[in-house]
């Protein structure tokens, strides 16, 4: 499996309901580091996973969405708690409907699977998975 990764990063604020999170709960801010990771059996004919400026680009479309955005006061994550697993998914889930869509150009179409990583700090992140 061959795979490339391109960075971008966000800084959001938002708060989280229920104990497990203590002081969590109230409303502070995030900045992450944003990974993301196309994956492909083979090389398309250009010998490439994908247009690293492509990828580079619509990720930070993507993700342009939500930075600098208090995510309590999004309609879509109404009563959600935004965690950073959570949030990952999101992140996935609207790149790959870019892919889908055509973005990343036609050679994209052999992408196999994303990984989208969000890193919170130097010791934690948060990554989640999935198939195209």
């Amino acid at each position: 499996m061959f795979s490339i990764t391109v960075r971008d990063h966000i800084m959001i604020a938002h708060s989280f309901h229920g104990e497990v999170f203590g002081p969590a709960q109230r409303l502070h801010g995030a900045t992450f580091l944003v990974d993301a990771t196309f994956r492909r059996e083979q090389l398309d004919e250009d010998n490439i996973v994908v247009d690293i400026g492509l990828a580079t680009q619509e990720l930070g479309a993507v993700v342009g969405e939500l930075n600098y955005r208090n995510l309590d006061n999004e309609p879509d994550f109404a009563g959600i708690n935004t965690s950073t697993e959570f949030l990952a998914k999101i992140i996935a889930d609207r790149l790959a409907e870019r892919i889908h869509k055509g973005a990343l150009g036609e050679n994209a179409k052999g992408i196999a699977g994303l990984t989208i990583t969000l890193h919170e700090s130097h010791i934690a992140w948060a990554s989640y998975e999935r198939e195209l």
